[in-house]
């Protein structure tokens, strides 16, 4: 998914023919967010370099745009542009889980649930493009960890990123999305624990060997350096908790001390 509000490239869209074929023009518009696996977000260029993309009327572009509005495939926002949409299914998904009461224990056995498989099949698909782009994502988010001070939600959203990769060099689509609305619960749910003094270190190694383990098309290999992953987030997570809850601990002591002393 863009991380800009910038259009998608327009390079490999494919003329359709005049008229005012809607079908065309719609199955067009599919194919290319299909192939270039657009996310929901995206932004796809202007009615008008669209139109003249594919060589058709921007009336009729504007309707096959309408009817894939209609089928919850894009949204239309009045001077931005137009844009990729959640899926239907993801949606659903999303806001079913985020009527749950999850705890922590939940969440990261999901993690493992996906993540482990993940990387297992993309070390297996070995695709050479979605591979590359686990590389860049890697390389974006060790470019972050570099800075200083630290953006700690540019953070999260870019080890979100590394992750949506690797589902996506897996090759399923289900999965992708799943991850997807796990990434936006734990973003929702918690504060990242790259935070943690020397996690963001461990998870950069931990993220290495998963990333290599998956260039050597190790199937095996990427499935241990995955699961090891989840497992030192989880134990991050827990030892945050278990501070959290002794500080507030510790104040409410001070506070009932005072009190005490007071009321003598």
């Amino acid at each position: 998914m863009a991380t800009d509000n910038s259009p998608v490239d327009s390079g490999d869209w494919q003329p359709v023919g005049g008229g005012t074929l809607n079908s065309r023009i719609r199955l067009e518009i599919l194919r290319f967010m299909t192939s270039h696996k657009l996310s929901a977000g995206d932004r796809l260029p202007s009615e008008r370099e669209l139109a003249a993309t594919l060589r058709v009327s921007r009336p009729s572009l504007r309707e096959a745009v309408r009817s894939l509005q209609a089928e919850g495939r894009l949204v239309v926002k009045h001077g931005q542009g137009v844009f990729v949409a959640e899926p239907s299914a993801q949606r659903s998904m999303r806001e079913s889980m985020a009527r749950l009461d999850h705890n922590l224990a939940e969440l990261f056995a999901m993690r493992e649930v996906l993540e482990v498989p993940a990387a297992q099949w993309a070390a297996r698909n070995k695709d050479t493009a979605a591979i590359a782009a686990v590389q860049v994502a890697f390389e974006r988010l060790d470019a972050a960890l570099a800075e200083e001070p630290r953006d700690y939600d540019l953070l999260q959203q870019l080890d979100a990123e590394f992750h949506i990769r690797i589902v996506q060099a897996a090759g399923n689509r289900l999965l992708e999305q799943t991850q997807g609305v796990l990434n936006e619960l734990l973003r929702t749910g918690m504060q990242t624990t790259l935070a943690i003094e020397g996690r963001a270190e461990r998870s950069r190694q931990e993220h290495q060997r998963i990333l290599e383990a998956i260039f050597r098309g190790d199937a095996a290999a990427a499935a241990r350096a995955a699961r090891a992953h989840v497992k030192s987030a989880r134990d991050a997570a827990n030892r945050r908790i278990q501070a959290v809850t002794a500080e507030a601990l510790a104040a409410d002591s001070s506070a009932d001390e005072r009190e005490h002393r007071l009321d003598r």
